[in-house]
């Protein structure tokens, strides 16, 4: 890959060894934070509250109502 010079300002590309971890971790958060706040009701992807109740504590912790 080249560096692009915009006007005075030159981009570097960012290697994809060090964009990986990052777009694991957001994707994880974001699957996190779906089990923890949404997994219940029309939105369930696994049947029955079993997933509800692994989570039930911290969905109060973080302040999602569920009951």
């Amino acid at each position: 890959m080249s560096d692009t010079t915009i006007g005075s300002v030159t981009a570097t590309p960012i290697p994809m060894g060090e964009i990986l971890p990052w777009l694991i971790f957001g994707a994880l958060l974001i699957l996190a934070i779906y089990f923890v706040g949404a997994e219940e009701g029309a939105t369930s992807i696994v049947k029955g509250m079993y997933v509800h109740e692994w989570v039930h504590d911290s969905r109060h912790l973080l302040g999602f109502p569920c009951h």
